[in-house]
């Protein structure tokens, strides 16, 4: 018989509770004795019984035993175990002392961290140096680089006694700014932001004014704007952003300046700033990059925050953690975050290996306690904490995601809302003051897969909340006005959002619309009435006369036509809209559309919507994407790079793709594959080419690798038609070829030069005698590689007025297509060297350009999503084929698959879709796609007063046929 156990102490707390669990455990898998579990696990029976005594956690090993030999969940109880550990460390922090931790964790380090912060002391001398010289200071960087600690906690210390102003832009930055501006001044808000929307002098101004009442108490002020990022991300009035800036740059540009300014961006927001009249002129000697830290900067981020809190650090630990951090992108928030994690797990004052494999290292630790806290929810405070989180992103349009700082009346503040912020904000997942919510780290937007899979679900809908959310904002500033009121597509769109994911402003701002859409349509019946009265009194009257009676029928026949007409149109664009959500009414919607009205918008809608609907969510297709994809030549195998591996995918059903085998490929940036497609190249974030036989694509196996030698980035790769020669771009502003006849052991041929400034696109022409390379120079350079090892130039293409993003050669070599910043794509004659034609129908950049096979139909793909098809038949007068609407955003990149004539597209966000362009196929393929037949009172809705006629009338079900 089982002998008894001690009564648990009820004031151990989570031991308590931890230990009441194992002996329920125990009591369901029949009351074992301790002897009987001693025989099963191989631990001895007082070190059992203790970890069911509630004095002290056991270790993970004896506890996952004694759940083995209980039949007990070992998944479940790891995250019991991590979750009692993590409290028990909490517990004995508070108990412990109250010394504040040496690393800020997720949070950026502020000025009151000075003390703390470690690692940037060479960098942060340079930044203080270039202020003082020159006033302003744009610091570029990428995500987690960081920019706002080394701003922070490193350059506004060295300028004590000087009062500072400190923001971020939000939605509205020269509201932010007025605000700060007018609370350290001691004026009106008012005053202060009609003077700055004024006149952007008014700062500078204002300074001087602030400065001189301050009777020599300080000389200047200092304004660090933080997340400058977001006056692209967050706010929409360009001419508000334009002033914002133009602000600042006088203010720090004008002769008898008395205000420093500094910036933080990230990196990939470079190229926004560029197109800001104001600061582009400045941006070359103001700017400075944010690079990663060295291994002894790493050693000091660790060691001396550490050592200020007498504490040590194991060598062991020191050592990992270098390795594991060095060279990584963006690793300085996860770095800390675990450092923070394994301070709570610290054995006496020392900081140990094994309480950071507790935490779950850099790579997870984040993840971990995210994925803990979020398991702690109950299942009602889960669903209001994806609503939450997905509130607190900004969806990035050509650039990563971006948290985004969110007002606290934006939320509703039920019970569970408010528990779930005040759990992330303890969590140090969010950040909370008394105004306004944010994500403490964008890192988070990355590192936590549950959150990227909540974005992924539908960027689409996400991007319609969040224009809604603005268009709530705005009906309650102009005091609930009637003429921003949703109506017609845009409400109905906004219907399809699921009533619980909006707050209570949001439900009412749609309410309205639809009450002033009835009010509107009650409107509109008793004008219909008068106007039917006068009609049939205008009928009375004219009755007697037959050529006025054959009038009235013509005229009626027209009314009809055009109210078809116009029913066609509402349903296709309808159509476009549904197509993320349910594509099998979308796509019939676009048929019965397109067969009432054949028009250009219809043929789009059609294609637009058989082609999101042909792929879905990227779950179903093709995996997570890093930088470009490959395809080879026959169109049958693609590769995919995702940052840490490249997975190989076999399209011969490109809308079935069946993933085959992959290859690390950490950091790597563009692949190419050879024409044969047995070997798959890349060059990775370090500069180093790498190579790859795939001969078998499930079980593909590293050739070699050696340095490109480029000192810049490398933009793009590609090989000619033979396989023997590959050429990379940099951006170091050169081009280098290499030879790969034999994989193994590649080298390098020839270097070229010439372009003055990045080089970003090269292709090889079809016969491989020329080699095509685009530049941020905005030109298009052609050279002779007849002789790869003495390559010269040819011509140079000019006529872009900004970068050249994209190159493609026409299928017969004659004809080569570029894709640029200034929004066009151009057709060139390489043999003559001249501008054939221009395709200029995009609102943004040109970032991806094809071919198809047969040369007559070429694609452009940009920043602003739609996916254009155009007509090259005549290359000098190419004409529009078709505009494809992309629910999805910004497309990055674009292939043709040889193999089923379609055309493949890669979204900044990861989405991969087919795209027909052929309207005949569209036509015949187009109710496979259809799983249930349109039903009556879905036809009754898009299509009223027309004459039920379902365009798929063959694929009827249960579920389909719903209303007839």
């Amino acid at each position: 018989m089982a002998r008894g156990e001690s009564p648990l102490d009820p004031e151990n707390g989570p031991l308590f509770e931890f230990a009441a669990r194992l002996r329920k455990l125990r009591e369901q898998a029949g009351r074992p004795t301790y002897r009987d579990l001693a025989r099963r696990t191989h631990y001895g029976i007082a070190t059992l019984s203790s970890a069911a005594a509630g004095r002290q956690l056991p270790s993970l090993a004896v506890t996952l035993a004694y759940v083995r030999a209980c039949g007990g969940d070992e998944r479940e109880w790891k995250l019991i175990w991590q979750r009692t550990a993590d409290a028990c460390a909490g517990e004995k922090d508070r108990k412990r002392d109250d010394v504040k931790p040496p690393y800020a964790g997720l949070a950026a380090f502020g000025e009151a961290d000075a003390g703390f912060f470690f690692g940037r002391e060479r960098l942060t001398g340079t930044l203080i140096d270039h202020l003082k010289e020159k006033r302003l200071l744009v610091l570029f960087g990428a995500s987690g680089s960081g920019k706002s600690s080394v701003l922070h906690a490193g350059v506004l210390p060295a300028f004590p006694g000087i009062p500072a102003l400190l923001f971020t832009p939000g939605p509205h930055p020269l509201e932010e700014c007025a605000t700060r501006l007018a609370a350290l001044a001691g004026i009106e808000f008012d005053a202060a932001h009609a003077g700055l929307t004024k006149d952007p002098r008014t700062l500078h101004r204002t300074v001087r004014r602030l400065l001189a009442e301050r009777q020599r108490q300080a000389d200047e002020l200092l304004i660090l704007v933080d997340q400058f990022e977001e006056a692209f991300t967050l706010c929409r009035d360009p001419r508000e952003r334009e002033r914002f800036v133009a602000a600042l740059v006088h203010a720090a540009q004008t002769p008898d300046s008395r205000t420093r300014i500094a910036l933080a961006v990230r990196s990939d927001f470079y190229t926004h700033c560029t197109r800001l009249p104001a600061l582009v002129d400045v941006l070359p000697h103001a700017h400075h990059p944010v690079g990663p830290l060295t291994a002894e900067e790493l050693r000091a981020a660790i060691v001396q925050p550490a050592v200020r809190a007498r504490l040590t650090v194991e060598s062991a630990l020191l050592t990992t953690l270098t390795a594991d951090a060095h060279g990584r992108p963006g690793a300085l928030p996860l770095l800390s975050h675990a450092l923070l994690e394994t301070w709570k797990r610290r054995r006496g004052n020392a900081l140990t290996l094994a309480g950071y494999r507790e935490a779950g290292g850099i790579g997870n630790a984040l993840t971990r306690t995210a994925e803990d806290w979020y398991a702690a929810l109950s299942e009602p405070r889960r669903e209001a904490a994806r609503r939450l989180f997905l509130r607190l992103v900004a969806l990035g349009e050509g650039t990563e995601d971006t948290k985004r700082r969110v007002p606290r009346h934006e939320l509703d503040g039920g019970p569970d809302t408010e528990s779930v912020l005040e759990q992330a904000t303890r969590a140090r997942l969010l950040t909370a003051d008394a105004g306004h919510v944010e994500i403490t780290h964008e890192t988070l937007i990355r590192c936590w897969p549950r959150l990227g899979d909540w974005l992924e679900e539908d960027r689409g809908q996400v991007r319609l909340h969040r224009a809604l959310t603005e268009a709530t904002n705005l009906w309650e500033s102009l005091d609930h006005d009637p003429d921003t009121l949703y109506r017609g597509v845009r409400l109905d769109a906004a219907k399809t959002i699921p009533p619980h994911e909006l707050t209570a402003r949001e439900r009412a701002f749609l309410d309205a619309g639809e009450a002033a859409v009835q009010r509107e349509r009650r409107h509109d019946r008793r004008r219909l009435r008068r106007l039917r009265r006068l009609t049939g009194a205008l009928v009375v009257l004219l009755g007697c006369a037959l050529a006025a009676a054959g009038f009235a029928v013509r005229a009626q026949d027209t009314l009809t036509r055009q109210r078809d007409e116009a029913v066609a149109l509402r349903a296709a664009d309808k159509a476009v809209l549904l197509s993320p959500h349910d594509p099998s009414l979308a796509v019939q919607l676009a048929l019965a559309a397109y067969r009432q009205t054949r028009q250009d918008r219809t043929r789009d809608a059609l294609l637009s919507t058989l082609s999101v609907a042909s792929t879905g969510r990227t779950t179903t297709g093709p995996g997570p994407v890093g930088h470009t994809p490959a395809v080879t030549a026959d169109g049958r195998t693609l590769a995919m790079a995702d940052g840490v591996r490249v997975v190989l995918w076999d399209l011969s059903e490109p809308r079935r793709p069946r993933r085959l085998g992959t290859t690390d490929g950490a950091g790597l940036g563009p692949i190419q594959f050879t024409p044969d497609g047995d070997t798959l190249l890349g060059v990775d974030s370090g500069g180093t080419l790498r190579l790859w036989d795939v001969t078998d694509p499930l079980h593909p196996r590293p050739s070699s690798k050696l340095p490109t030698g480029h000192t810049g980035g490398v933009y793009s790769v590609a090989v000619r038609h033979d396989g023997r020669v590959a050429a990379t771009g940099s951006y170091d502003h050169t081009i280098r070829l290499w030879d790969i006849t034999d994989p193994a052991h590649p080298h390098l041929l020839d270097s070229l030069t010439g372009h003055g400034d990045n080089v970003k696109p090269v292709v090889f022409s079809p016969d491989g005698k020329t080699l095509a390379s685009g530049s941020d120079d905005h030109d298009v350079r052609l050279w002779d590689v007849t002789d790869p090892r003495h390559a010269t130039l040819t011509a140079v293409l000019k006529g872009h007025r900004n970068f050249v993003d994209a190159l493609a050669y026409s299928p017969d070599g004659t004809t080569l297509l570029s894709g640029s910043d200034d929004h066009t794509a151009k057709l060139w004659d390489v043999s003559e060297h001249r501008e054939l034609g221009e395709l200029a129908r995009h609102a943004d950049i040109v970032t991806g350009v094809a071919f198809a096979s047969d040369g007559r139909t070429a694609v452009t793909v940009g920043i602003d999503g739609p996916v254009n098809a155009w007509d090259v038949t005549d290359p000098a007068h190419p004409a529009p084929l078709a505009h494809l609407i992309n629910p999805r955003g910004t497309v990055k990149e674009v292939r043709h698959l040889k193999a089923d004539d379609t055309f493949l597209t890669v979204t900044a966000h990861n989405s991969v879709q087919l795209w027909y362009t052929d309207l005949h196929r569209a036509l015949v393929d187009a109710c496979d796609h259809a799983h249930n037949t349109i039903s009556r009172a879905q036809w009754a809705r898009h299509f009223p007063r027309l004459d039920y006629d379902p365009p798929c009338p063959r694929r009827v079900s249960g579920g389909g046929a719903s209303g007839r």
